[in-house]
C-alpha cells in the first residue's frame, strides 16, 4: 500500500512513486466534452479521524503503522492527499451542516449543535434560510441522494436510497455473528453496491449527479476483539505508537484496534462504490472525495475536542485532468472549503452565504501558496444531558501549520460534561462502556472510557486523566513542531506571548465577522440554544 506519506517525510515511497507513474496516464481524460459537467461522490465515515495506510511515517510511530486502506491510498496517489484537513466542529451534527453548507458551525442556527436542538420558532432559526450545495446542484441540473448518516434538519444532502439494507452500519457486528467472515463482509458490500446501483437508476440519461456514502461505521457501538478477529489488527503492535494523552494498556490498545478496524471496513465498501462507478464508465468524470466528520469516539481528546485528535481527518481528492496527482497538500484546510469547491466544479459560483474558498485552483496547479492556510474548529453543546439544561462546553480554535490556539470559553464548566450517574455509585465497566449518557457524556461510550474512569484515581494514570477529563484554561496555545500531540500548554509561558496575542486576534476577528453568538452576550448559554433557566446577562 501507499506508505509513508506524512506531513514530516521528506522523500516518497516507491510505491506512491509507482501511482504517480500511474496516474500521468489519468490526465487523457481531457478528450471528453469540455461542456459535460462532471459527477461528484462523497465517501464520508462517521467519526474516523486522520486514521489511513498513506499517513504512515517511520519518522512518526502512529496507528496508521498497523493499518492498510488501499482504497483510499490509491485515490490519494491518483489525486490529492491533505495531511491537515480540519472539522469546522468535532461533533456530527454541527460538522455536516457546516459541510454541507459551507459556513463557520456557529452561523447555522439549531444545526450548530447536536441534533440541532432548538428552543425557538421555526421562523426565528437562521438555519432556515441556508441553502446547501447540493439543493444548488439539484437546482443546476445533478441527481443528489445520500446512503445512511443525514443528521442534518431539512435533508439538505438529498434523499434517502437505502432499499438494499442499513446493516453496513453495524458492520463488525453483523460479520461477527457467525458464519464465514468473507461470505458475510460480502453481504455488506453488495448491500453498499445495490444502493449506489439503486440511486443511479433513478437519474435521467447522462444527468450528472452528486451522491454521497455516509456509514455510521466507525461509530460506536461495535464488537470487542474485532479488529483483530475481522482484520488481523493485533493491538499488541500498537504498544508504543499510542498517543501519550492515551494509556499504553492492553484494554486502550484493543480499543483503538477495534476502531482501525472499521477504518479498513469503510475502505473496503469505498472499494465496491468506485468499482461500481468505473462499471458505468463515468469514472474519469467523477470529482471523487474521501473524508470523515471528525475524530475517534469513546477516547478523551477526541471527538468534541479541537486537538488534532479531535478535529483533524482524513482527506483525498481525485479528478483527472483537474486535480494534478501524486501530490500532497500540508497547509491546513477546512472541510467547509468543500461547499465553494463542488460547485465550482460544476461551473457554479460560490453562494454569498459560504465562508470556505474553492480548493480547485490549487489543486489544478499544485501551488498551494493562495490558500488561506488555517483552519477554524469550535464547538457548543454535543451530548444534550452531559449538564444541566443542555449548557455548553463553548471552544473556538485556530489551527495554523506551526500551531493550534483554543479559547475556552466556559472554563468554569467540566470540558467532558458532568459526573452524573457516577454520584449514586459504582458503576461496571460494560454499563460505562456501553451507555454514553451514564457519566461524562461528551466522551461517547466505550472501553477506554470506561477504563479510565474506573482507573482515574491511579497515580500512574493521572497525567492522562487529567489531560482527558480534567478542567482547562481559558487558553491553551500548542506548539506543533515540538508537541504534535498537543499536550504542554505553552499559553502562560512569556516566550510564546506574541504568537498568542496574534493567533487570538486572528481568531476574535473572524468570530466578529461572522456574528458568533457566543460572542454576542453568550446567546448559546441562552434560548433558543439552551433551555430555559439563567437570567440574561
Amino acid at each position: 500500500m501507499l506508505q509513508g506519506i506524512a506531513p514530516a517525510l521528506g522523500n516518497l515511497s516507491t510505491e506512491f512513486m509507482k501511482y504517480f507513474t500511474f496516474s500521468l496516464l489519468f490526465l487523457l481524460p481531457l478528450i471528453a466534452r469540455a461542456d459535460k459537467k462532471p459527477n461528484i461522490l462523497m465517501l464520508f465515515a462517521d467519526d474516523l479521524g486522520r486514521y489511513a495506510s498513506a499517513y504512515a511515517s517511520k519518522d512518526q510511530p502512529s496507528a496508521n503503522d498497523i493499518i492498510s486502506t488501499p482504497t483510499f491510498d490509491r485515490i490519494a496517489g491518483e489525486g490529492v492527499l491533505a495531511t491537515n484537513a480540519f472539522v469546522s466542529a468535532p461533533s456530527c451534527s454541527p460538522c455536516r451542516a457546516s459541510l454541507i453548507s459551507g459556513r463557520h458551525f456557529f452561523t447555522n442556527g439549531s444545526c450548530s449543535q447536536l441534533h440541532h436542538r432548538w428552543h425557538g420558532s421555526e421562523a426565528s432559526d437562521p438555519w432556515a434560510e441556508i441553502s446547501g450545495y447540493a439543493e444548488i446542484l439539484q437546482k443546476n441540473g445533478y441527481h443528489i441522494g445520500l446512503t445512511h448518516k443525514d443528521h442534518v434538519k431539512g435533508k439538505k444532502f438529498g434523499p434517502q436510497f437505502n432499499k438494499a439494507g442499513r446493516k453496513v452500519n453495524g458492520f463488525s457486528q453483523y460479520v461477527s455473528k457467525g458464519g464465514k467472515i468473507t461470505k458475510r463482509k460480502e453481504d455488506l458490500y453488495e448491500e453498499c453496491r445495490s444502493n449506489f446501483r439503486s440511486f443511479l437508476e433513478k437519474r435521467d440519461k447522462d444527468q450528472p449527479f452528486m451522491y454521497h456514502f455516509h456509514p455510521t461505521n466507525p461509530h460506536r457501538s461495535w464488537t470487542r476483539g474485532s479488529g483483530k478477529n475481522l482484520w488481523g489488527l493485533d493491538p499488541e503492535k500498537l504498544k508504543g505508537r499510542m498517543p501519550p494523552f492515551l494509556p499504553d494498556v492492553p484494554v486502550v490498545r484493543e480499543d483503538l484496534a477495534d476502531y482501525l478496524g472499521e477504518a479498513m471496513a469503510f475502505d473496503e465498501c469505498c472499494r465496491i462504490l468506485l468499482e461500481e462507478l468505473k462499471a458505468t464508465g463515468e469514472y474519469e468524470n467523477t470529482l471523487i472525495v474521501i473524508s470523515g466528520d471528525h475524530g475517534a469516539p469513546g477516547f478523551p481528546r477526541g471527538k468534541t475536542n479541537c486537538y488534532d485528535f479531535g478535529a483533524r481527518v482524513l482527506f483525498a481528492a481525485r479528478w483527472p485532468g483537474h486535480i494534478q496527482p501524486a501530490q500532497i497538500l500540508k497547509k491546513p484546510i477546512s472541510l467547509i472549503d468543500l461547499a465553494p469547491t463542488f460547485l465550482a466544479a460544476a461551473g457554479l459560483k460560490k453562494a454569498d452565504t459560504m465562508h470556505g474558498e474553492n480548493l480547485l485552483p490549487a489543486l489544478g496547479s499544485g501551488d498551494h501558496s493562495s490558500l488561506r492556510s488555517w483552519a477554524l474548529i469550535g464547538r457548543e453543546v454535543h451530548v444534550e444531558t452531559a449538564r444541566d439544561r443542555q449548557l455548553p462546553y463553548s471552544m473556538r480554535s485556530i489551527r495554523t501549520a506551526d500551531h493550534l490556539y483554543i479559547i475556552n470559553f466556559t472554563p468554569d464548566r467540566a470540558p467532558m460534561g458532568d459526573l452524573l450517574a457516577l454520584e449514586k455509585g459504582p458503576m461496571t465497566f460494560n454499563e460505562l462502556a456501553g451507555k454514553t449518557r451514564l457519566t461524562y457524556a461528551d466522551v461517547d461510550a466505550g472501553p477506554t472510557k470506561a477504563w479510565m474512569i474506573l482507573n482515574q484515581n491511579k497515580p500512574e494514570f493521572k497525567y492522562h486523566w487529567n489531560l482527558g477529563f480534567g478542567a482547562r484554561p481559558g487558553e491553551e496555545l500548542y506548539d506543533l513542531k515540538s508537541d504534535a500531540h498537543q499536550v504542554k500548554n505553552l499559553a502562560d509561558d512569556t516566550k510564546y506571548k506574541a504568537v498568542k496575542a496574534k493567533l487570538r486576534a486572528q481568531l476574535m476577528a473572524e468570530l466578529k465577522e461572522h456574528n458568533d453568538p457566543r460572542l454576542n452576550g453568550d446567546q448559546f448559554d441562552y434560548p433558543p440554544y439552551c433551555k430555559e433557566g439563567l437570567e440574561k446577562k
